[in-house]
């Protein structure tokens, strides 16, 4: 390992020159995902550092899942997955929800999704067209009473949608915003008359055109359907 660990220099506190020194080898695949790292002992002679400070360094990088710390086997380099990285956008969303963090949800979802459409109606597969028939069907047939059942529809749709496109980064860029809409959406449909209707009209209207593979459409409804949330949020949401 000493062509990875090397004695730490002095300028920055060492505990975060050993966290990017290990940070830097995994990064450039010098450790791989379930490598075994060197024992406490050996990290420290390979650093010249004392164990106070790598232990620091250790905590810290266990902490932002770079590590594994597993009792009585050693420390090990995380299986990073696409779940992991959805888990953790989904708890910054979470933590961060207000009225503003709506207004920047529907911003950005206004800058992407016309062209997610867009995408989809090139891209999609005819599964993804029943999904997305079966989700309107599904919005059809909701209790009215229901709304938090109509706003999950709702948001499968868009995630469905998204899916559709055959591009697995647009699904992780997105679905944690997904993820986050039913809650935005429940101000909305619990208190706005019409709007079940209003979004299952735009909803149909984006799926015949994706059916059809007509992009511009496609585009020109998500378009429509966005500025209609965000004329929503301005007139009933906004301080």
């Amino acid at each position: 390992m000493e062509e990875i660990f090397g004695k730490i220099s002095i300028g920055q506190t060492l505990s975060q020159k050993i966290e990017r020194k290990i940070e830097e080898a995994i990064r450039q695949k010098k450790l791989v995902p379930g490598a075994k790292l060197p024992s406490e002992r050996e990290l420290c002679e390979s650093f010249a550092v004392s164990r106070t400070a790598l232990r620091e360094a250790l905590r810290r990088l266990s902490a932002r899942g770079l590590i594994n710390v597993r009792k009585g086997s050693g420390m090990f380099v995380s299986e990073i997955n696409i779940e992991d990285t959805i888990k953790s956008l989904n708890l910054y969303y979470d933590l961060k929800f207000d009225s503003n963090l709506i207004s920047q949800i529907i911003e950005v979802r206004r800058l992407f999704e016309p062209e997610i459409a867009r995408l989809a109606a090139r891209n999609h597969t005819e599964e993804d067209i029943s999904i997305l028939r079966d989700n309107i069907t599904d919005l059809i047939n909701c209790d009215p009473d229901n709304t938090q059942q109509e706003v999950d529809v709702i948001n499968r749709f868009h995630l469905n949608l998204s899916k559709a496109t055959g591009n697995p980064i647009i699904m992780i860029t997105m679905e944690p915003i997904y993820n986050l809409l039913p809650r935005m959406r429940n101000l909305i449909y619990g208190n706005i008359e019409g709007e079940k209707e209003y979004t299952l009209r735009l909803q149909q209207n984006i799926l015949d055109a994706v059916e059809h593979g007509d992009g511009q459409n496609a585009y020109r409804f998500s378009v429509e359907l966005l500025e209609r949330n965000m004329e929503v949020y301005n007139k009933y949401f906004k301080d």
